[in-house]
């Protein structure tokens, strides 16, 4: 993992996300190790291993570069520009004193509008540090990121932090949306965020979409963003601009 970096080994997947209308509103930067001997190595075994070592802060470092490049690609063709990125925080990466500069660099760097770029914060990574992470999340909104909430609801959610964070989205977790046509609580509770989240003006973005029938519970309960096997796997760039384009 000390070498993937430097030997190229690490690349970035995108996984689209569509509107109830069907149309392309932007995608989630995964992670990949394409390792010389083992092949493609998942992110379960190496992040971990990565956040434990430390190795998360330059391998966080290159996604959110590597990401805010795509995006000032795609800004370049008017087709494109406003499809978002939302890449992955871990929370050593989100507690290191510099990380707000360093999205500020990255923007600079990029020139890309903020707005385009969401960083995606765990519930159990923004409610650790609670003031510290109101703190950097208004600085970073003030320079125009957005802000998703990864796997909402499946850690100790509290009603009472949400109000205070500026968050622009929550995030339904794949393991509620999987049962939701079967599963009346998993249904209770899908319900539950889509209608909190609306009164508290935040969007809402399902992931692990990979049924017609958990489409159109969702869209009938007014969550109208979507992610998951039934719209596209994640990909590398090629195949990801080759479907934006109209031709898979």
């Amino acid at each position: 993992l000390r070498v993937a970096l430097p030997h190229h080994e690490l690349v970035l997947y995108y996984q689209l996300q569509v509107d109830s209308s069907g149309q392309f509103i932007g995608a989630e930067a995964l992670l990949r190790w394409s390792h010389p001997q083992l092949g493609m190595v998942s992110p379960a075994q190496f992040i971990p291993v990565a956040e434990e070592t430390g190795l998360i802060l330059p391998i966080g470092h290159w996604v959110l570069e590597t990401a805010c490049a795509q995006l000032a690609s795609w800004e370049a063709e008017p087709r494109l520009r406003h499809l978002s990125i939302a890449v992955n925080v871990s929370a050593r990466q989100f507690r290191e004193p510099g990380f707000v500069a360093q999205v500020h660099d990255a923007l600079k760097r990029s020139g890309i509008r903020p707005e385009v770029l969401k960083l995606e914060l765990t519930e159990s990574l923004v409610l650790d540090n609670v003031e510290d992470s109101i703190r950097k999340m208004k600085e970073l909104k003030k320079l125009g990121v957005k802000f998703s909430m990864d796997d909402f609801g499946t850690g100790y959610s509290s009603l009472a932090y949400l109000t205070r964070l500026p968050i622009d989205q929550l995030k339904i977790d794949q393991s509620f949306v999987r049962d939701i046509t079967t599963d009346p609580n998993d249904a209770a509770i899908v319900h539950a965020i889509i209608s909190m989240s609306r009164s508290l003006g935040m969007e809402v973005i399902a992931e692990g979409v990979e049924t017609e029938a958990q489409r159109a519970f969702l869209e009938l309960h007014g969550c109208l963003a979507y992610q998951g096997y039934l719209y596209a796997k994640p990909l590398p760039i090629a195949d990801v601009e080759r479907k934006l384009s109209g031709l898979q």
